[in-house]
C-alpha cells in the first residue's frame, strides 16, 4: 500500500503519506515511521532534477543542428558564444521539489520537474 502510494504521487511528503494512510486505512502511523519504511524499501527523498520540456518538433530541429555541426573544427567552436543562466535567491524558497525515488529512477518522467 505504501509503495503504491509513493509510486502514484512521488512528490508527497512523509507527513502527507502518514495522513493519507490514516484517513484511507485508519492506521495511526508517524511521519518518522513512514520515512523509515520507505528507506527500508529502497526509496530515498531527493531533489527532482530540472528538465526542460522539449517538443518532438524541437527535438528534431536540435538533432538536425547537431548533425550539421558535427564536423566543425575547434576554431569554429571557439567563435560560439556560450552562456550560463543562473539565479540568486535571497530570503526566498529555491523552489526545490522533492520526490521519492529508487536507485536508477532519477531520470524517470515522474522524478523530473519542468524547468522554468
Amino acid at each position: 500500500m505504501l509503495k503504491r502510494t509513493v509510486r502514484r504521487i512521488r512528490q508527497l511528503s512523509a507527513e502527507s503519506i502518514a495522513k493519507d494512510l490514516q484517513t484511507s486505512c485508519g492506521l495511526q502511523i508517524s511521519t518518522t515511521s513512514v520515512h523509515r519504511e520507505l528507506h527500508g524499501m529502497g526509496f530515498h527523498d531527493q531533489a527532482a532534477i530540472s528538465k526542460p520540456y522539449i517538443s518532438k518538433c524541437n527535438a528534431k530541429r536540435r538533432m538536425q543542428r547537431c548533425k550539421a555541426r558535427h564536423h566543425w573544427t575547434l576554431e569554429q567552436w571557439r567563435c560560439v558564444l556560450w552562456g550560463n543562466k543562473s539565479r540568486l535567491s535571497v530570503w526566498q524558497s529555491d523552489r526545490r521539489v522533492w520526490v521519492w525515488q529508487l536507485p536508477g529512477e532519477r531520470y524517470l518522467p515522474d522524478c523530473c520537474v519542468p524547468s522554468a
